[in-house]
């Protein structure tokens, strides 16, 4: 259901979305460096062409989050923001507006 939520508010679920001047792409909006660091932490290998696979785009969404989150509890709160915010998204006072988008399409 999370991810679900994120999807929506970062591109209404269009895998095809293209942001932040062509650096972010897919459903998911992902960065270059979450691929990269994705494949770091779990030794897979993601092509930037993966960030189009809703299922691959999962796959890196859990591999990102359960890694930087592990210190703070990985709740949705705390996925949320990292995925917003990077590693340090949980302590960003711009996450807390994305954390409330993001919760308003659990409901």
């Amino acid at each position: 259901m999370l991810f679900a939520a994120i999807v929506a508010v970062e591109s209404g679920g269009n895998c095809n979305a293209i942001g932040d001047n062509g650096g972010a792409v897919g459903a998911a909006q992902i960065w270059e460096v979450v691929v990269k660091d994705c494949n770091q932490i779990s030794k897979k290998h993601y092509t930037l062409n993966d960030r189009y696979s809703i299922q691959k785009s999962m796959e890196m969404f859990v591999i990102y989050t359960d890694h930087y989150g592990k210190r703070f509890g990985c709740t949705p709160e705390v996925r949320a923001k990292i995925w917003n915010g990077g590693p340090g998204g949980v302590y960003s006072p711009k996450t807390a507006k994305y954390w409330q988008k993001v919760k308003s399409k659990l409901k």
